[in-house]
């Protein structure tokens, strides 16, 4: 079993093409085939009807836990569907392996409405930290990666989120009202500010590209789910931005956090929503 970062990293170093790799068959061998092909009954709702799974889901995730673990023995999966079927599951992320953080098809209604946007994210932490992460929007064929201290990058070429431009408005996406409580829509209100234009979020891993390459400014999301959220913590860090939970520390993937949260493209945009979700001016 791998036990400290530096062995880490070098793995990394070696294997980080093969991990792009399986995620690019998982992607084309268990999702393309079935975007906009998708039979009745290969779609299933979980907590409800906004929250659907295909199989193309679960076959990927499959796919991606089998061929990651082999990659990296000694390593663990955390994936949503497979925490979906034994709740349980999630603890591994506090654990002492390495772990795989997994979400198949992050934006699944996307998919099942046949849209472009949606992407399969893939984190590796170690006891808490994420170290890398990788973005794969496929009907697009875009990947994004990162590594701790070894900055962003999309296609090959290095991110930089950049400061938003000074008297426009900011551009933050939110949690979607589907998918949140009454004193969390209550938090989001304060984003109505003046110099603010929020909306409704689309797949949280496409978002967080989105202000990796500087084209929105800030995201306030409201639920923990470490699958939706690590991948793209990792790349806003390493393009130069920030995360920032409502008592203004770091968002933790291992849960615990005061919500809604924030990541942006700096610090004082970050520090700004936070403020408004605060309920300041």
């Amino acid at each position: 079993m791998i036990d400290s970062n530096e062995t880490i990293e070098e793995f990394l170093a070696q294997h980080a093409s093969d991990v792009e790799e399986a995620i690019r068959k998982a992607a084309a061998s268990e999702i393309m085939p079935r975007w906009r092909r998708l039979a009745a009954h290969e779609v299933d709702q979980k907590s409800g009807p906004h929250d659907l799974v295909t199989d193309a889901d679960r076959k990927a995730e499959l796919y991606l836990t089998e061929a990651l673990v082999a990659l990296l023995p000694g390593s663990v999966v955390v994936g949503e569907e497979a925490v979906h079927a034994n709740p349980a599951s999630y603890g591994a992320i506090r654990g002492d392996a390495p772990v795989w953080i997994v979400d198949p098809v992050d934006g699944t209604r996307q998919f099942v409405r046949g849209e472009a946007g949606f992407c399969t994210l893939v984190a590796l932490a170690h006891r808490g930290t994420l170290l890398a992460s990788w973005t794969y929007a496929p009907a697009r064929d875009r990947l994004a990666t990162a590594q701790r201290g070894k900055g962003a990058h999309l296609d090959g070429e290095r991110l930089f989120a950049g400061a938003p431009e000074p008297g426009r408005d900011l551009r933050v996406a939110t949690s979607h009202p589907d998918y949140t409580t009454d004193e969390e829509k209550h938090a989001l209100l304060g984003l109505g500010a003046d110099g603010v234009a929020p909306r409704p979020c689309g797949s949280a891993g496409l978002e967080y590209l989105a202000i990796a390459r500087g084209e929105s400014d800030a995201v306030a999301f409201s639920w923990e789910a470490a699958w939706d959220h690590a991948a793209g913590l990792l790349l806003v860090e390493e393009a130069g931005g920030t995360h920032l939970t409502l008592t203004g520390e770091p968002f933790r993937i291992a849960g615990g956090n005061a919500l809604p949260f924030t990541a942006a493209r700096d610090a004082a945009t970050a520090r700004r929503v936070v403020n408004l979700l605060s309920g300041g001016a």
